[in-house]
Formats: structure tokens, C-alpha cells, sequence
């Protein structure tokens, strides 16, 4: 097949080739020079908008400087227009002032003139002054030795004799001014104490009962007592055991005696007696049951007792063991006072005090309820019923107030709280009234002796009389020994010595009498 193909055949095809690519070249090249064109005359119109719109920008942005060149100058005018008045109204300012300063320059010079001139004057006048007081001293002392001539009295002694004097007609009128004022503020706090404990009892009124240590149980009949004793006394026997009380079966008709000296198990004694002798059906078992269904229902009525009080008085948030001792004091008596009624009464005295004075009633409630709440534990614990009760109502979280009057109202400490002193005069009104308590014979005469001997203590004491069934004492005095002025010394002394050294209910009246009697006849 190659060998078929010639020279020329093979020229003409290379040719051919040659021919057709050289074409292409050509074409290529004209395309080329056609697009440099394009882009050349798309390049001087880019340059010639680019010129343009640099030469417009130029034109703005000289525009725009122009203006603000303008602006700035403007501004830069007003400005300095600003400060030169300014600067104008300072310097007027500072010229007024400076002229202010030299019209008061000069009237201070005027006035260093005249005070130059008036402390010569005075100068002057004190030479004068010291001049004529030479003169007056040396004329007092001659006076002074022409009286001491006259008066045959030297200086001294006519001084010390004016003092003595003076001193004596000072204490004279200090001890009556003493006694105008504490008259006055005597019969001014005894009106206003008068009006507010008037005011408190008057909203009280309530029923005293005086308690002994001892029961008294009716019985039907005398043959009730053969039941009560039982087969050689075996039914008395249990019932003493079971309630610890001593049961007394005498003469007396139709009753027997309970004696003991705690009232809750005497209370507990005498209702089980009244259910035994009601029922009829007495021996030891049946004992046993009785006296502890009545020690059930003392429990339940010493609870509602205390429920009831703190129900009236308003207090909801006491400690259950306070509530339970609480209960306590329905048997607790003191000199024949009920000591929780003799409580609720404090409660609601120091109260309606409260009230009249605007303090806090509420907490002076409290503070009566529970001021002898340790009367209640007084059987079971030792040490005074003071120090039991505040005791008990630290460990029960009380207030420091109401710690404060169990302590205060027997004078173990001082009154910290204005309510406390309230707390204390309910407690004196509540037991001094008359017939809440009963006081022994032989107590009642010992204070009346102690009143006395404290009374007779005094020099100058002539008789001294206790009256009033101890309420009023009178004292006579020596009018020689004892002036007016000592008089009202004399009876603050003993009043203060009665506080410190006896306790009474209520109050004591010390009344200090001189009297001054001249006698002559006529014959």
C-alpha cells in the first residue's frame, strides 16, 4: 500500500497540511489583533471616564474645602468674639471689685482711727477708774476699823458669825423647799396612782377562799365509817398508801377529816372519798380504781384551769411544761390567796395599768401570770419559789422581761423594764386587799413589834405608836431634840428602813408629830 503512494502524491498531501495549518495561523492572528483593538480602545475609554471622574472629585473635594475652610473661620470668629466679652466683663468685674476693696480698705481705716482713738479714752478712764478704787479701798478699810470700833466685833468673827447664819436660814429653807416639793410630788403621784389602780380594781371583781391543810369529806351516815376503816383498818390503810394523805375518823359526826399539806393530792383524796362514799362499794381494789380516775380528773380540771386564765388573758404561745405547772397553782394557796387566781389577778391589774400608761399590756400579762409560777413546784424542788420559777421559765425560753419581774417584784434584782414596776404594784394590790389574804397572829404581831423598834431606833424619839393594824405608824418626838427641818429627814429614814428590813402588803404610813406645849398658871 506505501509503495503505491508516490513522491508527488506525498508532496501534495504535506503540502496540503502545511497549507491548512498556516490557514488556521493566519485566522488565529486576525482574531488576535481584533480583540488587542477592542481592549486597546476599551482601555482609553476606562482612562478617559477614570480622568473624568478624578477631575470631577478633585472639583468636589475643593468645593467642599472651601466650605469648611469658610465654616472653621466662621466659628474661629465667633469664638473670638466670645472670649473678648468675656474678657471685657472680667476686667469690669475686677475694676467693681477692686473699687469695693478700697471703700472697705478705707472705712476700716476710718474705723482703726476710732477705735485708736476710743482705747485712749479708755485707757484714760481706767487710770481714773484704778485711781478711785485705791480711794474706795483705803476708805473701806477705815470704815472697817471704825465699825470694828463701834461694833466691838473684829471682821472675822462678824463674817463667820453671817455665815453661820446664812448657812442655818440655807438649811432652813432647803429642808422646806424639800418638803414643799416632795409634798407636792407626794400628793401629785399618790392622785395619778390613785385614779389608775382605782381604774384597774374597779374592772375586777372577783371571790376570795380561804384554804386550809386539811379536808373535810360529809358522810351519809355514822356507820360509814366502820366501811371506811374496813377489817382491822385495811381499807383505810390503802386508801392513805394510794393518796398520801392522812385520813382522820374522830367524833365527829357524819364526817372525816383529810389532812395534808399538798393540796393537789388532798384535792385528789377528797374527790376519791366522795366517789367511795357516793358508790357504797369500799375495798382495796375498788380503792385503787377510784383514786386514779380522781387523779385523771384533778389533771383534766388543773389543765382547763390553766386553759381558761390563759384563754381570758389572750395567751396562746406559753411552753406546755409553764401550762402544766400553771395548772398547779389551782391548789396552790398562799396565806388562804388562791395563787392562781391571785396570778390572773396581777395579769389583768398590771394591765389595765398598762394601758393607762401606753406600755405593752400584752407583755405585762405575761410577766403577772407567770410571776410566781415557781409556787407551783415549791413541794417538789428546793430553794425559794423565786428562784424555782426563774428557773423553770429560762429552760422554757421565756423573755428577759418577764425573767426580770419574777425576780424584781421581791426585790432580788432591780426593775430593768418600766412594766416590771407595774407588775410589782399588782402584786402588792392584789394581795393587800382586804380579804384575799390572812395573815397569822403571831406574824402580825411580830411586825407590829418590828415597826416599832425601828421607829424608836432614832435620837430625839419620844413614843411611838403602830396603828391601823400595822398600816399607819405615829412617832413623837422631842421638840428639843428634833427641829421642823429634821422632822421630814426623820420620817424618809424610817420609810426607807421599813422597805429594806420588813415585808408587808400594801403600804405603811410613817407620821413624825412634834409638839411644843408652854404652861404657866395664873395666880
Amino acid at each position: 500500500m506505501l509503495e503505491s503512494i508516490t513522491v508527488p502524491t506525498m508532496l501534495l498531501a504535506i503540502a496540503g497540511l502545511v497549507a491548512g495549518g498556516l490557514a488556521g495561523i493566519l485566522i488565529e492572528r486576525r482574531g488576535l489583533r481584533r480583540a488587542r483593538s477592542r481592549l486597546e480602545i476599551d482601555g482609553r475609554d476606562i482612562v478617559e471616564s477614570a480622568r473624568l471622574e478624578a477631575g470631577s472629585l478633585r472639583k468636589a473635594a475643593e468645593l467642599a474645602g472651601r466650605e469648611e475652610a469658610q465654616r472653621l473661620r466662621e466659628e474661629s470668629a465667633r469664638e473670638a468674639e466670645r472670649r473678648r466679652a468675656e474678657l471685657e466683663r472680667l476686667e469690669q468685674r475686677t475694676l467693681e471689685r477692686s473699687e469695693t476693696l478700697e471703700q472697705k480698705l478705707e472705712k476700716i481705716d476710718q474705723r482703726q482711727e476710732r477705735l485708736d482713738r476710743r482705747r485712749e479714752q479708755i485707757e484714760a478712764e481706767r487710770g481714773q477708774l484704778d485711781t478711785r478704787a485705791k480711794e474706795l479701798v483705803d476708805r473701806e478699810r477705815k470704815l472697817g476699823k471704825r465699825l470694828e470700833e463701834i461694833a466691838g466685833i473684829s471682821r472675822e468673827a462678824a463674817r463667820r458669825e453671817l455665815i453661820g447664819q446664812i448657812r442655818d436660814q440655807a438649811r432652813a429653807d432647803a429642808a422646806q423647799h424639800v418638803r414643799e416639793v416632795a409634798e407636792r410630788a407626794r400628793n401629785e403621784a399618790e392622785r395619778e396612782a390613785r385614779k389608775i389602780i382605782s381604774q384597774a380594781i374597779e374592772k375586777l371583781s372577783v371571790d376570795h377562799s380561804s384554804e386550809a391543810a386539811v379536808s373535810v369529806v360529809t358522810l351519809p351516815s355514822d356507820d360509814m365509817k366502820g366501811r371506811i376503816i374496813g377489817r382491822e383498818g385495811r381499807n383505810i390503810r390503802s386508801f392513805e398508801a394510794a393518796t398520801g394523805v392522812d385520813v382522820v375518823v374522830d367524833d365527829t359526826p357524819e364526817a372525816v377529816i383529810l389532812s395534808c399539806f399538798d393540796p393537789v393530792r388532798r384535792e385528789v383524796a377528797r374527790l376519791a372519798m366522795d366517789r367511795l362514799v357516793g358508790d357504797g362499794r369500799i375495798h382495796p381494789g375498788r380503792i385503787e380504781e377510784v383514786v386514779e380516775k380522781a387523779r385523771e380528773d384533778v389533771q383534766a380540771t388543773m389543765r382547763q384551769a390553766a386553759d381558761e386564765v390563759l384563754y381570758e388573758l389572750g395567751i396562746h404561745d406559753l411552753h406546755p411544761k409553764l401550762r402544766e405547772v400553771l395548772g398547779v397553782l389551782r391548789f396552790r394557796t398562799s396565806y388562804g390567796q388562791n395563787q392562781l387566781q391571785h396570778a390572773h389577778e396581777v395579769a389583768l391589774i398590771g394591765a389595765t395599768m398598762a394601758a393607762e400608761l401606753s406600755l405593752d399590756a400584752q407583755l405585762v400579762k405575761r410577766m403577772g401570770l407567770l410571776h410566781d409560777i415557781g409556787k407551783g413546784l415549791t413541794h417538789e424542788k428546793e430553794g425559794s419559789h423565786v428562784e424555782i420559777g426563774y428557773d423553770l421559765c429560762k429552760k422554757c425560753g421565756e423573755k428577759d422581761g418577764v425573767l426580770n419581774a419574777i425576780r424584781a417584784h421581791h426585790g432580788e434584782e432591780p426593775a430593768r423594764y418600766p412594766e416590771t414596776f407595774l407588775v410589782t404594784a399588782a402584786d402588792a394590790i392584789s394581795g393587800a386587799r382586804p380579804g384575799a389574804r390572812r395573815e397569822s397572829f403571831e406574824h402580825y404581831v411580830k411586825r407590829l413589834e418590828k415597826l416599832e423598834e425601828i421607829a424608836s431606833s432614832w435620837d430625839g424619839v419620844e413614843k411611838v405608836y403602830a396603828i391601823q393594824a400595822g398600816r399607819e405608824i405615829r412617832i413623837m418626838v422631842t421638840p428639843d431634840k428634833i427641829s421642823d427641818e429634821e422632822m421630814a429627814r426623820l420620817s424618809e429614814r424610817t420609810a426607807r428602813r421599813i422597805e429594806n428590813e420588813l415585808q408587808y402588803p400594801g403600804q405603811i404610813k410613817v407620821v413624825v408629830v412634834r409638839e411644843s406645849r408652854t404652861v404657866d398658871f395664873a395666880r
